[in-house]
């Protein structure tokens, strides 16, 4: 029986007490774009354009653009000091203002009763009911995280029964024929992570293991987070070893940045804005492997997540989710259908699941990833109940949403995800066999890097090109199967998307006919 990364999620949450009133809490307020109209116009007017013909803004450049105005900064700074309140530190390039103060002023600023919380064995601080902004900040002001600190985001990785074999690395990536030429040599893939760690011994035995080299990994804590593994091999270290150990076998010459952040939505936007804004370690790609159903986020969360993935458009960075174990229902209770958030985001690309049978590195099948019924995992997949129908999905087919919501189809693309088919990787000192649309994020990511290379420049916001018609060849179309929602069929579907990448055709579009050029 394979086990999963989703342990007393399904515990309520109980309020133990109220918050001492003297307790210092920190928030994020997130602002709202300078030039909100030019910026939507810009980020998105790519089309189809291949990556050498798009230009992108520096990180510098764009912050100066469309970062946040410093009259809101002030507004903001204003507004919080008048109620006790302390500034920490602005960013205008993110957009944040970080804060803290009393809980009894956050009280009286939000008309909230902070609390101390538990659910499971974890323990947070929160309060009843979702944040209202006040009049005088509703506009500037997107979102203020942190006052609910509830965990909310899951893993999606399955490790395998004992006893299977899995498969290396590298064995799927030439099944994918990931253009042989590349290794993602000058690219950094950032990975989000929100719990647990990786200990650098595992990495030096995996990789010497799998006859690769090291690769250069860097961490970066986010709101005082850090590399923190627990130990326990199902805990959340598989999480982060097999997305450190896949993105770095899969793009052994790319660097893997590993951002750190509290579980929480203010750990989940601030790790995204920091690892796109990132001025240092200037990553391409950002891989996200945790993630929850729609309907658990708050609008705030969504919409500030959102616009951090959409600023990532116009930077040329790819940013790429996992879709989800738990097949159309997400997980959720009830028979209802849900899709998985941020793979459900407009501007991220979601990975589903497949099952691959393989002959040295030949598909000899390839179907939906389900095992439901024997009580465990499937590749997610549906349609959105928050986003509406991308433009680039307006002609695939994406079936109408539950109330007649067109909304945003889930997954983009797939890769192997069952973990009966799953990846031989080293986790808290053994080896281990593990799948899950956790493994298909970052095995996407290294794909990206080898694109990058190969280009000269980054593919940044896929799914333009990824849904022009003439695509589909660069793919293993996955016509067989059904996620207990949707069924698997010719072309799109809320399965598996497009399908699992052909590598090489997919370069060989995405290189057209002009010559590649570096970023600006």
């Amino acid at each position: 029986m394979e086990r999963d990364g989703r342990r007393g999620d399904s515990d309520p949450p109980v309020r133990q007490a109220d918050l001492e009133a003297a307790e210092i809490v920190a928030a994020t307020f997130y602002l709202r774009r300078r030039h909100s109209s030019e910026v939507l116009s810009a980020l998105n007017s790519f089309g189809s354009a291949r990556p050498h013909d798009r230009r992108y803004l520096r990180r510098e450049e764009f912050a100066a653009r469309f970062g946040a105005d410093p009259d809101d900064i002030a507004l903001v700074t204003r507004w919080i000091g008048e109620r006790g309140l302390a500034l920490v530190a602005a960013d205008p390039a993110r957009r944040t203002v970080r804060v803290q103060g009393p809980a009894s002023a956050w009280n009286r600023a939000f008309q909230v009763v902070l609390g101390r919380y538990s659910r499971g064995p974890r323990r947070y601080i929160g309060h009843e009911g979702e944040l209202i902004l006040p009049p005088e900040l509703d506009g500037p002001v997107v979102a203020v995280l942190g006052l609910d600190a509830q965990p909310v985001l899951h893993t999606h990785f399955r490790i395998a029964a004992a006893g299977t074999a899995g498969y290396p690395p590298g064995q799927v990536a030439g099944a994918y024929d990931f253009p042989p030429a590349q290794n993602g040599n000058g690219q950094t893939i950032g990975l989000l992570e929100f719990g647990g760690g990786y200990a650098p011994g595992d990495l030096a035995t995996f990789f010497q293991q799998a006859g690769l080299p090291l690769p250069n990994v860097v961490s970066v804590s986010v709101d005082g987070a850090s590399n923190a593994p627990t130990g326990d091999p199902d805990g959340p270290d598989a999480e982060v070893e097999l997305d450190i150990e896949l993105a770095g076998a899969l793009a052994p010459g790319a660097t893997i940045v590993v951002y750190f952040a509290p579980n929480s939505e203010q750990g989940f936007v601030d790790a995204l804005s920091t690892a796109i804004h990132d001025a240092t370690n200037k990553p391409s790609i950002v891989s996200v492997s945790w993630g929850g159903p729609e309907p658990t986020w708050t609008s705030a969360t969504l919409t500030a997540f959102s616009q951090a993935a959409e600023d990532a458009t116009g930077l040329g960075v790819t940013v790429i989710a996992a879709a989800g174990d738990d097949g159309a229902s997400d997980g959720e209770g009830g028979g209802a259908l849900a899709v998985d958030f941020p793979a459900s985001g407009p501007y991220v690309l979601g990975c589903g699941g497949t099952r691959l049978l393989l002959s040295a590195e030949t598909i000899t099948e390839e179907v939906v990833w389900n095992d439901l019924a024997e009580g465990e995992g499937a590749t997610g997949g549906g349609v959105s109940q928050v986003f509406p129908l991308p433009s680039y999905q307006a002609d695939v087919g994406v079936p109408t949403g539950e109330g007649g919501f067109e909304g945003r189809g889930v997954p983009d693309v797939a890769g192997d995800a069952d973990p009966e088919t799953g990846y031989a990787v080293f986790v808290d000192g053994s080896s281990a066999v593990i799948g899950g649309t956790s493994a298909v994020a970052p095995l996407w990511a290294a794909l990206v890097a080898r694109l990058n290379e190969a280009l000269g420049a980054p593919v940044g916001f896929l799914q333009p090109l990824l849904y022009a018609p003439a695509e589909e060849a660069t793919f293993h179309d996955i016509t067989e199967g059904n996620n207990g929602g949707f069924d698997a069929g010719p072309g799109w579907d809320a399965c598996t998307g497009w399908g699992s990448p052909d590598g090489t055709a997919l370069l060989s579009v995405l290189q057209g006919s002009g010559p590649s050029k570096p970023a600006p």
